[in-house]
């Protein structure tokens, strides 16, 4: 004879016991219809690994004369054109710190995944080849939310990839690879393969004196995103039209690759650096590699709209691209439809002076690093 006992878990699952001596955990749905007793929940089973990998790569298969080889062996085998070298670059993403779960849309978490690693490839004017994805998921992110009267939800991760593979195909970037893990907290770290012709790459290493400080598109948007959604209030009382487009820059981020490869085969940018950190801590970066200072003047600054200075200057997760041009140089007033401003200039680095500095109506002080770092 078996005693048989159902144990409801936190983490939206079945404990089964039987005797106390074996215990099965057996995923279920979950949702706020449930919770007032209107619906009855739909139990389902979660996909396993193998499935899931699976599942990617049938969404993920796409023909690339850079892949010879993708997701199904133990490693992915890429093919580079002649004469390039091979731009990496790798960031985390971890739910509570790069985004929220309860937040953000699920395709916003995936488009910004990948967003981050091809604007580093756009900041080098390489142009992207691969990305291999890590994900670590919460088993309950994997089943869809499934009530009887809906039966065609998606799961957290389904939509994850609807995000991610959408911003891959618009820039030709095949997922070639990458690793699925069962974890307590959803995580994705996003490698990018680019190719560069030989010795073109742009680095921060080369802004000189002289040089004029240019920046695409706007600033501030994902900053002032953010906070509107830290601020529920101040969110509605906005018409719903006017807080999605607030909310883009933030959700939906544009890595800048037409412009970073426009600027390397036209040999316009002696350096660049894709605005992550935030306009303020990326330009320490490049004038600390360049040995230069550099004066930001605000006034010149394209501020998004519904953003503020402060914003702009520290707010980060812009992923522009900031370059410094010859001042000989003519520059267009935008490139493949991206309006490109100028910001300031570069200086020789003096001991004594702010190795960057804010110029406003009142007088020039030092503007410093107060955009993101982490352990601080």
């Amino acid at each position: 004879m078996f005693r048989i006992t159902l144990v409801c878990v936190k983490n939206g699952s079945l404990r089964l016991d039987v005797n106390s001596r074996e215990t099965r955990t057996i995923p279920l749905t979950y949702s706020s219809s449930m919770a007032s007793g209107s619906q009855s929940p739909v139990f389902t089973q979660a996909p396993g690994e193998l499935e899931l990998i699976a599942a990617i790569r049938r969404r993920a298969a796409r023909r690339s004369p850079d892949i010879r080889l993708g997701i199904g062996d133990d490693c992915a085998l890429l093919r580079i054109r002649p004469g390039e070298e091979l731009a990496v670059t790798t960031d985390l993403s971890v739910d509570g710190r790069h985004f929220r779960l309860g937040t953000h849309p699920p395709e916003a978490v995936g488009h910004r995944t990948l967003a981050r690693g091809l604007s580093d490839i756009a900041a080098m004017g390489a142009r992207p080849v691969a990305a291999f994805l890590s994900l670590g998921l919460p088993v309950e992110l994997t089943i869809p939310q499934l009530t009887e009267n809906d039966s065609d939800s998606k799961p957290w991760s389904t939509r994850f990839f609807d995000g991610l593979l959408a911003l891959a195909t618009r820039h030709k970037t095949p997922l070639a690879g990458g690793d699925l893990c069962q974890t307590t907290q959803a995580a994705a770290d996003i490698v990018l393969l680019g190719g560069v012709p030989r010795g073109t790459a742009l680095l921060r290493s080369g802004a000189r004196p002289g040089d004029l400080l240019y920046v695409t598109g706007t600033l501030g948007g994902s900053a002032a995103g953010l906070a509107l959604l830290e601020d529920p209030a101040a969110s509605e009382k906005l018409p719903q039209r006017t807080r999605s487009k607030r909310l883009a820059p933030h959700f939906y981020p544009q890595p800048r690759l037409a412009q970073g490869d426009y600027l390397r085969r036209r040999k316009l940018a002696t350096a660049a650096i894709d605005l992550s950190d935030g306009l303020s801590t990326d330009l320490h970066h490049l004038c600390q590699a360049s040995n230069v200072a550099a004066e930001v003047d605000a006034a010149l600054l394209p501020i998004a709209a519904g953003a503020t200075l402060e914003q702009a200057l520290h707010g980060g997760e812009d992923y522009e691209l900031l370059f410094t041009v010859p001042p000989e140089i003519k520059m267009p007033k935008a490139i493949a439809g991206v309006p490109i401003t100028r910001i300031g200039c570069v200086m020789a680095a003096h001991k004594s002076s702010p190795k960057v500095s804010l110029l406003s109506y009142e007088a020039s002080e030092p503007l410093l690093p107060r955009g993101w770092q982490h352990f601080v």
